[in-house]
């Protein structure tokens, strides 16, 4: 399996990545080192996550050449609307420590503020300090509507989405429009680690369920950044390029989808 995915814009983004959603700054840098010396080269942060900083001193400590690495951050919500949208890149820049980004996310779809916000993130992609834009959370009416307005679609779509919550429809709309699926809480938050259907996959394979999932998501043409700060699982995540699941294990994973948000609902979000 090819280890990146093409974008629209011709970037290639890695498929397998290392999120930091809830990682403490002081974990930060450790867990990002790690991954990096582990194989990974997508590093997925957020200005609301509150350790870029930490994430900026693991790129540093990792002594990988920074054309190297794919690194995304997110515009927070509060930080919406066109005026406000380049300050804070610019202050997640400086707390990346980085010159640019390859990927900058509208991290939530705010009602009356995202296509505002879009045109910022459109300058910021032409300036070059941003070698990719897209948004997250973003249903298919919120592309739509973004879509009105924009000069330059979204090149990425970050959504919750593991087995439990496939987003078939949605991830069949970006397939369409030429716009990459990126899931979050890939994992189930480790809810569905004791799943008997993907520990027995697990089990003729020789990997744990955690792999299986991960695999599960490469498969389907996904981009998964599973989270962790423990530097076993963060290798153990990445082990997944030595084994493929059939067609049928493959269905069996699709068949425990029961539409379950952990998160958000980005149609009814109050933050």
């Amino acid at each position: 399996m090819d280890k990146s995915k093409k974008l629209a814009n011709g970037i290639e983004m890695p498929r397998l990545g290392l999120g930091v959603w809830r990682v403490e700054e002081s974990d930060a840098t450790d867990s990002v080192k790690w991954a990096i010396e582990n194989g990974y080269r997508l590093i997925d942060t957020a200005a609301v996550y509150k350790n870029e900083k930490g994430v900026g001193e693991g790129i540093r400590q990792s002594g990988i050449k920074r054309e190297d690495l794919f690194v995304t951050t997110k515009l927070w919500n509060a930080d919406q609307g066109y005026d406000s949208v380049h300050q804070a890149f610019n202050e997640s820049l400086e707390r990346l420590g980085l010159d640019y980004v390859d990927l900058y996310l509208i991290h939530w779809p705010v009602e009356g503020k995202f296509n505002d916000s879009w045109r910022a993130m459109e300058e910021i992609y032409e300036s070059g300090r941003a070698k990719a834009i897209g948004v997250s959370n973003f249903h298919q009416h919120h592309i739509e509507e973004l879509m009105t307005t924009a000069k330059i679609k979204p090149m990425v779509d970050q959504i919750e989405l593991h087995p439990t919550l496939t987003q078939v429809d949605l991830r069949d709309y970006l397939a369409g429009e030429g716009i990459a699926v990126e899931a979050w809480s890939p994992l189930g938050q480790g809810k569905i680690l004791q799943n008997p259907t993907l520990v027995e996959i697990g089990k003729k394979h020789n990997k744990t369920a955690a792999q299986v999932i991960i695999r599960w998501h490469l498969q389907s043409d996904i981009i998964v950044i599973p989270k962790s700060v423990h530097e076993e699982r963060i290798k153990e995540n990445y082990d997944v390029f030595d084994f493929e699941l059939n067609d049928e294990e493959i269905g069996q994973i699709n068949a425990l989808n029961i539409d379950e948000r952990l998160g958000a609902d980005p149609d009814n979000f109050d933050f």
